[in-house]
C-alpha cells in the first residue's frame, strides 16, 4: 500500500492540516503547495488519509 496526494483535490491555499497528524513526519509541504509523501518515512498508518478534509490524500 502506498499513500498518494491527489493535487487536483488539494486546494493548495493554506497549511495542510494533515501534516500535524503524521506520527513519523512523512508529510512535507512547501509553502501552500500540495504536500508530498516521504515514502521512506511513511509507515502506512493512514492517519493523514482519515484526517484530510478534501480527501486529497489517498491510500492505494
Amino acid at each position: 500500500m502506498q499513500i498518494t496526494v491527489l493535487k487536483n483535490r488539494c486546494p493548495q491555499n493554506h497549511p495542510c492540516p494533515s501534516i500535524k497528524v503524521c506520527p513519523v513526519g512523512a508529510l512535507v509541504q512547501k509553502g501552500y503547495n500540495a504536500p508530498t509523501i516521504d515514502h521512506e518515512k511513511c509507515i502506512g498508518c493512514e492517519e493523514c488519509v482519515k484526517y484530510c478534509p478534501m480527501r486529497a490524500i489517498q491510500a492505494n
